[in-house]
């Protein structure tokens, strides 16, 4: 048999739940992202198959040579046991020692504060895009908005120079 007839099949796309933290991107600029894991229990990785999780108010801190995911909200499995998991509870993420090093020394700049962009399942595995960010001033965010609308327009009009 030739080569052509010997493939190996795909690996079948991850159709997995992916969150994404929008609001971070309006609130914060960001400077750098990793990819890190993060260590869950068996209810919660269920519950997070189900869309059952947020990061809208998640944040993450170093601590003792460690780094901790703070409020992430994971709600309890519905078929979940009395071993069910606390929706709010603190969270390791899961990093080399010299990443966590790195982050360590972002983060004593001023200002710079570690901020959760995505959740998603890579495999079997549940991944964290952690951004080290800078919070956005008022005017920053106006200025972004602005922009934003600006190119909008122009796309609007560039839309109608094609078409009429």
């Amino acid at each position: 048999m030739s080569a052509a007839q010997h493939h190996r099949p795909k690996p079948k796309e991850n159709r997995q739940p992916s969150l994404s933290n929008r609001r971070a991107y309006h609130e914060y600029e960001v400077m750098d992202s990793l990819e890190v894991g993060i260590a869950l229990s068996g209810t919660e990785i269920k519950a997070i198959r189900a869309g059952k999780a947020s990061i809208g108010e998640a944040h993450a801190r170093i601590l003792n040579g460690q780094v901790w995911l703070y409020g992430m909200n994971v709600s309890p499995y519905e078929a979940g046991t009395y071993n069910n998991h606390e929706p709010l509870r603190h969270r390791q993420l899961l990093l080399h020692k010299k990443e966590i090093l790195k982050l360590a020394q972002q983060t004593a700049e001023k200002g710079l504060t570690l901020i959760p962009l995505r959740l998603y399942f890579k495999r079997c595995w549940v991944k964290l895009e952690l951004g080290v960010c800078r919070g956005k001033k008022l005017h920053d965010k106006r200025e972004a908005i602005a922009a934003k609308d600006a190119k909008r327009d122009m796309d609007r009009i560039i839309k109608q120079h094609r078409n009429g």
